[in-house]
């Protein structure tokens, strides 16, 4: 990674903004979109040529509980029961604060960009997502992350809000506890200083940074990096250089169910409706239900690091909805059987296990692994794709103040201007893999993007109602 510092201010900037905001994923372009509408001048850099980052890798869910989404549905769903279930999944590791802000405000936030915006989103109803008691996950129709980017960027060249793209920040500038600007490198190698009245870090995590993770999150270190290679880890960088408060920095998502050797996300779908994952001797190795971020150490736990799905016909017309599904089927990561000795020719599996291992499926109760079972059994034909473990981003951070996501310092205060979000804060995934629940890089992405965009210095923290 290109050296990252903080300086003294210039004695003046290239140009000068109110709000600067580092990074134009999901979190930057709704941290935008929130300042905008406050009344700010808004600038949004990018490092890439086009905004993507991790959003544009994921399908583009969103939990949030009590939405008119979840109504129209017929779902009951409460904030109260959204962040119980968010603490159960992290024993309880995570800051009650932050999770009551996030858990109570992302309806808000997602009807605000449906109405305010057009997002078209609608609510996941036909299957469940590990550690969700509600159904609760939002999408836009297609259910893809590059879809959500799309949607987000269409609404800020609507509104004409700047955003400039080949802009990687590497200094920030700061007087004390309070930033001043920033530098960012052009293409060519030349810099800009650009200062300003506040910044909002969005430039996300530090899962492109071999060293971080290295030294953060040893046991996940060999995996595949399946998220934005732009995540290198500034906004801690800077953090820690300014004396900022950091939490949870061994904390990530994982996931066991991307297609090997085709790099392609297979939902976990594939599991929650009844689908197991088995090992090259055609065995179960562990309870799935648990989650797909654990499931990324559980296989790569396996022989050669790899294992198979297996699920049938229905399943796959559930997973039909999300294109990667689709796509991983057009470029043959999906093998078919009529039968399960079918199934075991074209994946070289041996049949006599995997026969035993559907066979011994429960269809009521509990298995030898302590999964509960009580769906419909897996019938012919049967699919498979071989996967492997990956990480996908990681959790820990930036801690910020639950109301203003203006970043802690070390010494129990706030700095005065500077804002973490997203990826670059700590989000409410607890301290290691196992208390990621679905959905949770989203939900801070777009509630604490847009609380940092709506707060203003001479407004009194806590305005989002």
């Amino acid at each position: 990674m290109a050296s990252v510092d903080i300086a003294a201010p210039p004695s003046g900037f290239d140009f000068d903004v109110e709000t600067l905001i580092i990074g134009a994923g999901a979190c930057g372009m709704v941290a935008a979109l929130a300042a905008h509408e406050a009344g700010q001048d808004v600038l949004l850099v990018e490092a890439d040529a086009v905004p993507a980052g991790s959003t544009a890798l994921s399908a583009g869910l969103i939990p949030a509980a009590d939405t008119v989404f979840q109504r129209a549905a017929g779902i009951e769903d409460s904030p109260t029961l959204f962040a119980a279930d968010i603490q159960a999944k992290a024993q309880g590791e995570n800051d009650p604060a932050l999770v009551s802000a996030m858990a109570g405000k992302a309806a808000h936030v997602l009807e605000w960009l449906a109405q305010e915006h057009g997002l078209p989103f609608s609510v996941v109803t036909d299957f469940d997502y590990p550690g969700h008691s509600r159904r609760r996950m939002h999408g836009l129709p297609g259910r893809s992350g590059q879809e959500l980017i799309n949607a987000l960027r269409a609404r800020l060249e609507a509104l004409e809000i700047p955003l400039i793209c080949n802009r990687r920040a590497n200094r920030l500038y700061a007087n004390g506890n309070h930033i001043c600007g920033a530098q960012v490198t052009l293409p060519d190698a030349s810099t800009e200083t650009i200062g300003c009245a506040r910044v909002i870090l969005a430039c996300n995590g530090f899962g492109g940074n071999r060293e971080m993770v290295a030294e953060y999150m040893s046991e996940i270190n060999k995996a595949v990096w399946f998220g934005h290679d732009g995540n290198r880890g500034e906004a801690v960088v800077w953090g820690l250089a300014l004396g900022a408060e950091t939490r949870h920095l061994g904390a990530y998502q994982g996931h066991g169910n991307v297609a090997h050797p085709h790099g392609i996300l297979v939902t976990w779908a594939t599991i929650t409706e009844g689908g197991v994952q088995v090992n090259s001797a055609g065995q179960r190795f562990w309870n799935e239900a648990q989650g797909y971020s654990e499931a990324a150490r559980a296989v790569l736990s396996q022989p050669d690091g790899v294992a198979w799905v297996i699920f049938d016909s229905r399943i796959a017309a559930i997973a039909r909805q999300f294109e990667d599904f689709k796509t991983a089927e057009k470029q043959g990561a999906v093998i078919m059987g009529h039968s399960v000795d079918e199934l075991a020719k074209r994946t070289d599996l041996p049949a006599p296990a995997l026969q035993k291992t559907i066979a011994d499926i429960p269809v009521e109760g509990s298995d030898v692994f302590g999964r509960v079972w009580g769906g419909q059994p897996l019938t012919a034909p049967f699919c498979a794709v071989k996967v492997t473990g990956a990480l996908f981003h990681t959790q820990g951070g930036l801690a910020t103040d639950p109301d203003t996501a203006l970043v802690r310092n070390n010494k129990g205060g706030i700095f005065e201007n500077l804002h973490a979000a997203g990826g670059a804060a700590c989000g409410v995934s607890g301290s290691g893999d196992s208390g990621y629940l679905s959905g949770n890089g989203l939900l801070a992405a777009v509630t604490l993007g847009y609380i940092a965009g709506v707060y203003r210095g001479d407004a009194k923290p806590g305005i989002l109602t």
